[in-house]
């Protein structure tokens, strides 16, 4: 046994205390959305994706 030996189990909590909130961090995805240049597909892409995150929002507000 090494001196470290007593240690290796000290942190394994990290995973469960992370330092940024999970409603402070985002999806990854940074997109940015013209209207202007936006064509019928992408108004329906838009809306349904706006319509899946309210059901995923109210199916995880439910959860709780």
């Amino acid at each position: 046994m090494g001196r470290n030996h007593g240690h290796k189990n000290r942190d394994k909590n990290t995973k469960n205390l992370p330092q940024t909130p999970k409603q402070l961090k985002s999806d990854g995805v940074d997109e940015e959305f013209s209207r202007e240049l936006a064509d019928q597909a992408d108004m329906e892409a838009q809306a349904r994706a706006n319509a899946a995150n309210q059901r995923q929002s109210v199916q995880s507000n439910q959860g709780k």
